[in-house]
């Protein structure tokens, strides 16, 4: 099997706790199932060519996974308020695209728990959490807060991060070096640390959600692997998670190589 163009990441589909992640790798107009190539050889080539995701244009370098300069610079979904919500600037008139913060941003927003590699709290668009869960490798989540707009989320969320961490240790995540946690004890915990604001959004449903991920063998060691060093990589593909495919040799990041012309070519092992 062969397929040729530019990677655009890995999309997913989640069929509840019991079953894995079915994981598909996009290149161009096509999506190659991972699920069915796991225990595979699966090797990616880089062709020297590097294409904006957005506009299409030919670009020397990439940036914030997968855009030319001039779109990192003009885009909204590029504008620092996407990583840093709580500096959210659409009611000063400012925003990059009016209609994109209508649609993104001034609706409702979770704040939530996960377990990747520890316990992190996070924020994501409602209706959206298990992809943002997924995208981040997490094993179980559950929301804590509903509120009505992005920078509440992000205030929130930033507030929170004072006792909690929000980032994940990727290494630990792709080892499945997790803690265990209760997250309905740490939730009720947390709510400890709301500010009386917020405490009317409290989210108090009891349901987690648990994910399970297609991984045949655990890493012992953690070997990044990028093709910016090596023009051609890949071997038997052992398990995807987060935005990772999982070799015996190393993982190799797809986000962050969005835009790269590539050729993929996959065989199943004798």
């Amino acid at each position: 099997m062969e397929l040729r163009g530019i990677l655009h990441g890995l999309s997913h589909d989640y069929h509840g706790r019991e079953k894995p992640v079915d994981y598909y790798l996009n290149i161009g107009e096509d999506r190659l199932p991972l699920n069915e190539w796991l225990g595979s050889e699966l090797t990616i080539s880089y062709l020297g060519q590097k294409n904006c995701i957005a506009c299409g244009r030919k670009t020397n370098k990439t940036f914030n996974s997968g855009y030319c300069y001039p779109c990192f610079t003009k885009l909204p979904e590029n504008d620092l308020c996407i990583v840093k919500p709580h500096e959210c600037h659409f009611d000063q008139g400012t925003c990059r695209d009016e209609s994109f913060g209508e649609q993104y941003c001034m609706i409702p927003h979770y704040v939530y728990l996960a377990v990747s590699s520890d316990i992190k709290v996070g924020l994501t668009r409602k209706h959206n959490q298990l992809k943002r869960w997924v995208d981040q490798g997490a094993i179980r989540a559950i929301p804590i807060a509903e509120v009505p707009t992005r920078r509440m989320a992000g205030e929130l969320e930033y507030h929170l991060s004072q006792f909690l961490p929000d980032k994940t240790n990727w290494r630990k995540m792709l080892k499945g070096d997790v803690k265990e946690i209760d997250l309905i004890a740490m939730r009720d915990e947390v709510y400890s640390h709301f500010p009386e604001p917020f405490k009317p959004f409290q989210y108090r449903e009891d349901e987690w959600v648990d994910i399970t991920y297609p991984i045949l063998e655990s890493l012992d060691k953690i070997n990044s692997k990028t093709l910016d060093k090596e023009e051609q990589l890949g071997g038997r593909l052992i398990g995807v998670k987060a935005q990772y495919l999982i070799f015996e040799n190393g993982v190799f990041q797809v986000r962050k190589h969005a835009g790269y012309q590539v050729e993929i070519k996959a065989s199943h092992s004798a």
